[in-house]
């Protein structure tokens, strides 16, 4: 019989953490809790579902923690869960028949791991574009064959055969992302640090341009390539949102130089700029074709 250990790595989700573990109870044979120093009721309430509760530093990021609770489980199969994600009855029937070697959905039953879509709520709406579905996730897998990088919003590192589960939103988990602006800012402060000292790491050299460059590639690819507009006021705040986050990273670099003073051509501003301007008025001509100023 194939046991399914389900692990999670939270630090003060009180209010998320027991809809969770009621979502995967009848289907987990083991419950990894790996606590990140929590302050508020998380560890209290995981223990009381049944988790098996251990400590760990609280990293600015999660991949090397997930390693840390990979270690301490026993199940021949790992899900690794988020405390605010959830599973859907669909979703759970379809895993246990993965390990069963059945089921019509399952390209390939022979896989040793499986990508997961996820349903993406941000600010209230299931997100279906920007960039944000099926938003596929490596979460499913036999024991030994995922590990992660130790580097923030890595690829995990595989072994075996892997294969995508059908982009369905019944068979996706439930992701109750960011729920309001001060969750997503808290974020972008925490994870920009790390992005930044990666960068910094791999000997990154500081340009001015790409305070520009990169966060208006991050709205043009999120608005437009990936479909934002389709979003609503959504996809454009987002958008914006996830350009300004770029802006952010770069910005931290630039303090790590001790804000340093870097002279700023005039004429390279110009084609920065104008570059910019083409991309979006091609953009805009290709996607809004209707506009008359276009």
């Amino acid at each position: 019989m194939n046991k399914i250990s389900v692990v999670y790595c939270s630090h003060n989700e009180e209010l998320n953490i027991e809809e969770s573990i009621k979502s995967i109870k009848d289907f987990a044979d083991e419950i990894i809790f790996v606590d990140l120093e929590s302050t508020d009721r998380t560890v209290e309430i995981a223990k009381r579902m049944g988790a098996k509760i251990y400590k760990h530093e609280n990293l600015s990021f999660v991949e090397p923690v997930r390693n840390f609770g990979i270690l301490k489980t026993t199940g021949d199969w790992i899900l690794i869960l988020d405390p605010d994600e959830k599973l859907t009855e669909s979703l759970k029937k379809l895993l246990h028949k993965t390990i069963k070697k059945v089921g019509e959905e399952i390209k390939d039953p022979r896989a040793d791991f499986y990508r997961i879509p996820r349903k993406n709520i941000i600010f209230g709406k299931w997100m279906k574009h920007t960039g944000w579905w099926p938003d596929f996730n490596i979460r499913f897998f036999k024991n030994g064959h995922v590990s992660w990088n130790e580097i923030i919003h890595s690829v995990p590192m595989t072994k075996g055969k892997g294969f995508d589960l059908v982009a369905k939103e019944d068979l996706a988990i439930i992701h109750n992302n960011y729920t309001s602006l001060d969750s997503y800012v808290e974020k972008m402060f925490r994870y920009s640090k790390v992005q930044a000292a990666e960068l910094i790491k791999g000997s990154y050299k500081f340009s001015w341009q790409d305070l520009i460059r990169k966060p208006l590639s991050e709205f043009l690819s999120r608005f437009f390539a990936r479909e934002g507009y389709k979003d609503g006021i959504h996809g454009l705040i987002l958008s914006l949102l996830q350009s300004f986050s770029e802006f952010f990273v770069y910005l931290r670099v630039w303090e790590s130089l001790k804000y340093k003073e870097v002279e700023i051509d005039k004429k390279e501003f110009n084609s920065v700029i104008k570059s910019f301007v083409n991309d979006i008025k091609w953009w805009m001509r290709k996607e809004f074709s209707w506009l008359k100023f276009l």
